[in-house]
């Protein structure tokens, strides 16, 4: 098998592009970057069109090849492991079809299953693992990328069956045969080395070998990707700290906050604190371990179970070092749980059981006053959440067998467990008490919460035909729809609350749900419905007691009626709404258009990239989008779109500098376009006139209700035709915006008038076209000037 994989890849981009099947030879482009760089939100976005495009025309090796990458993301970057499965399994088999076989991405698909199998138990399947890798390895030549990565999943697979001599040996040898092939190692092939160094205690060599990869990428003229950055630093710092370097470990160490962000470097980092912890260099609190508990229940909800029972037993031993004895159990309990789904439990099985055993042994605390006057005697002390589990723990002990009267105190424990990260041990908690108490309502619906907090779509499906069954018609469509809400299903939300109101309308929270789902399905109509609906529902403020608050209208719901009114234009509502919380407007009816602030508006691009609009503030939820805009929004100049009015981003402190304060903007989140200004965009490239021609050509546009808006800056630079060896000239490469009144051609003809009598002309070539006129001219400045 010979064909280089990028050079299919730059092909198929090229066919693609001519053939006008422009968006997915982008995604053919953007893909392994998305994957790669862990932009999750644009690979989803991206990857279903995608893929349904390449089905649609006919072409089979570029759906390996999107469905390789799409696998890539899940599995290294979303550490998915049983739940990858089924599409890892199906891709191999798809890859290997007879119109498939020859892509050369099949390979890859290989590696793909053999990182799904690490993922759901590494050592559980290293025969099967080192048997599939073997047999490919063994049909690909050495001077492929394919090789390196395979040989690299090789040595992983005996790594996790405890071989980490014959893993460097195999690394050593493949290195030699890469590289006598005229191949290049890659630097993941040196990060996979420094692995198997470590595994041996060889920690200065890890190092040393990452020095040298790393100059040796930057000797090839090849900058690092922000991910090859950071776990650098991260196998720095575990090497650091190994050797007892601990200052030089936590400088490079990557933070706690970057952990959360980034899900692969989660198991290294946490050995690495491990050791810092032991060493005294890291302090290993309460919040450290509801981290890793909150990281240890992902893995356990993507189906990664080797590396859930690897983390938890790293939480078991902070915990225990801590003192923490509830959680120390809860881990244990959860690791108990896990070895059911491991393939293989020699030796981890032991570990689950000394844990436990060490748990166990930990002093249970003395409750300082009686159980039942624990809770109004923790109501005013300062104690840690541990230590609260702990003596809650206590306390319910001296209820067994009496469960029915330990409410409060399960419903007090389950809390803190689900501060801490341990949502499922809370909702384990919550079920017991509730089959000891069925008709505590506060439970069931607490219960759900947790259940929704843990993931546990089954839990919830179990619950909500527990209530329905019990007649509880109305607590379970809403259990239905918060789950649905917390998946993104925002139809099912709208039936399922919809539902709920039929038979109990005056539910306000429910109302609320609904009119959050109509709005995200773009039904403003409805959301407008379920918001007038809901005034009439409300609860007076006057007289209502606290713990019914919610019943009554908050101002967000006055903001949320305005917002979808103005999605409906529906202007008097948005009017006597706004007078409710003392919007003064400056005319008294018809359409709100006023000049209020420069915002930002949050919108995304066709890739799925979220971007920051300029836009000016025209009502309380409308804004005129001010740039002139590219085929990569769907928006444009000029056009009036409506907003969500809750402030994505918080403004600056009150001490933070003076500059940062004035620069700040408020951001929205764009919702709906309500009026298109029709504006067409074509690009001009050439050099910078200087500001007063500059500013003569923008009002001069702006004139003719034309609009310009620059896109380069002060770094871009274009070739001098006059001048020679490289001398280069100012440029400029902005977006004109042509009105729907004006035809391409009246556009050309101003453009010529305004900028005739420049020194360096403007190139336009696309509204040329566009308007019959001669092409020679534009390609002569785009070829003389190098734009």
């Amino acid at each position: 098998m010979t064909t280089d994989i990028w050079a299919w890849v730059h092909d198929a981009h090229r066919q693609l592009t001519e053939s006008g099947h422009h968006r997915l030879a982008e995604a053919v482009y953007e893909l392994p970057g998305h994957a790669n760089e862990g932009r999750n939100d644009q690979l989803d976005a991206v990857f279903p069109e995608a893929l349904a495009a390449s089905r649609a025309l006919g072409l089979p090796w570029v759906e390996v090849y999107l469905r390789h990458w799409r696998m890539q993301n899940l599995l290294n970057r979303r550490h998915q492991g049983e739940k990858a499965l089924p599409e890892a399994v199906d891709l191999l088999e798809f890859a290997h079809r007879e119109e498939t076989a020859g892509c050369p991405q099949s390979v890859c698909v290989v590696q793909d299953l053999a990182i799904c199998y690490a993922r759901v138990d590494g050592p559980g399947f290293v025969t099967q693992r080192l048997e599939v890798l073997d047999e490919t390895l063994a049909r690909i030549e050495p001077g492929r990328a394919c090789f390196d990565c395979l040989s690299r999943e090789y040595s992983d697979a005996l790594e996790d069956g405890g071989r980490p001599v014959e893993a460097l040996s195999h690394l050593d040898t493949a290195a030699a045969r890469i590289q006598a092939a005229g191949g290049r190692l890659s630097l993941h092939f040196h990060h996979r080395r420094a692995s198997a160094l470590h595994l041996l205690g060889r920690h200065q060599e890890v190092l040393e070998v990452l020095d040298t990869a790393e100059r040796t990428e930057r000797a090839r003229g090849r900058e690092l990707e922000e991910s090859d950055v950071r776990w650098g630093a991260l196998l720095r710092a575990r090497a650091f700290a190994s050797l007892g370097r601990t200052e030089e470990a936590l400088v490079l160490l990557p933070s706690l906050a970057d952990a959360e962000r980034h899900v692969d470097l989660r198991q290294m980092w946490t050995g690495t604190i491990e050791i810092l912890a032991a060493s005294g260099a890291w302090e290993n609190d309460g919040e450290l371990g509801a981290a890793l508990a909150g990281w240890v229940g992902y893995l356990d909800g993507t189906g990664s179970h080797r590396p859930c029972v690897d983390l938890l037993l790293a939480a078991g031993r902070l915990a225990l070092a801590r003192g923490a004895r509830t959680v120390a159990l809860t881990l244990a309990d959860t690791g108990a749980r896990k070895l059911g789904q491991l393939q293989s439990t020699a030796g981890v099985a032991e570990e689950v059981a000394a844990l436990r055993a060490a748990a166990e042994a930990l002093p249970r605390p003395e409750l300082p006053v009686p159980p039942g006057e624990l809770l109004a005697h923790l109501a005013g002390a300062e104690a840690s959440y541990e230590t609260v589990a702990d003596l809650l723990s206590v306390a319910l002990d001296g209820y067994r067998g009496e469960r029915a009267g330990a409410s409060e105190l399960v419903w007090a424990l389950s809390g803190v467990l689900t501060s801490l990260g341990h949502a499922r041990a809370a909702a384990d908690l919550l079920w017991e008490q509730l089959d000891a108490d069925p008709g505590d309502q506060r439970l069931a619906l607490g219960l759900g919460s947790t259940l929704i907090e843990a993931g546990d779509g089954e839990g919830v499906r179990r619950l909500a035909d527990r209530l329905a069954a019990a007649g509880k018609v109305p607590d379970a469509h809403w259990t239905r729809a918060r789950w649905a809400a917390a998946e993104g299903r925002w139809a099912e939300v709208l039936e399922q609350c919809e539902a709920a109101l039929a038979v109990a309308p005056e539910r306000i929270n429910t109302r609320r749900l609904a009119a959050t789902a109509a709005t995200r399905l773009g039904d403003h109509a409805t959301a407008q419905r379920l918001y007038l609906e809901l005034l009439e529902h409300a609860l007076p403020a006057e007289g209502t007691p606290e713990e019914e608050r919610h019943r009554t209208v908050q101002e967000p719901d006055l903001w949320h009626l305005i917002t979808a009114a103005t999605a409906n234009r529906d202007w008097a509502v948005v009017r006597s709404t706004g007078a409710l919380i003392g919007i003064e407007f400056d005319e008294p009816e018809g359409p709100v258009e006023e000049e209020w602030q420069l915002i930002a508006l949050r919108a995304t691009r066709t890739n799925g990239a979220p971007t920051d609009l300029p836009a000016l503030r025209t009502g309380p939820a409308t804004a005129r989008v001010l740039p002139v805009l590219g085929d990569d929004l769907t928006l444009n100049h000029g056009d009036t779109v409506v907003f969500s009015p809750a402030l994505l981003e918080q403004p600056p402190a009150e001490d933070a500098p003076e500059e940062e304060r004035r620069r700040w903007r408020p951001v929205f989140e764009l919702l709906t376009l309500l009026d298109p200004a029709g504006y067409t965009t074509y690009w001009i490239d050439g050099g910078w006139p200087g500001d007063e021609s500059w500013a003569a050509l923008r009002e001069g546009l702006h004139a003719a209700e034309h609009a310009v808006w620059v896109y380069s800056g002060d770094q871009y630079r274009i070739t001098d035709p006059a001048a020679g060896d490289g001398e280069t000239l100012p440029g400029v490469y902005a977006a004109l915006g042509v009105p729907p009144t004006v035809s391409a051609a009246e556009a050309d003809a101003l453009l010529h008038r305004l900028t005739g009598g420049w020194p360096h002309p403007l190139a336009w070539p696309a509204l040329a076209e566009a308007a019959g006129a001669d092409l020679a001219r534009h390609e002569e400045i785009v070829e003389r000037y190098g734009l």
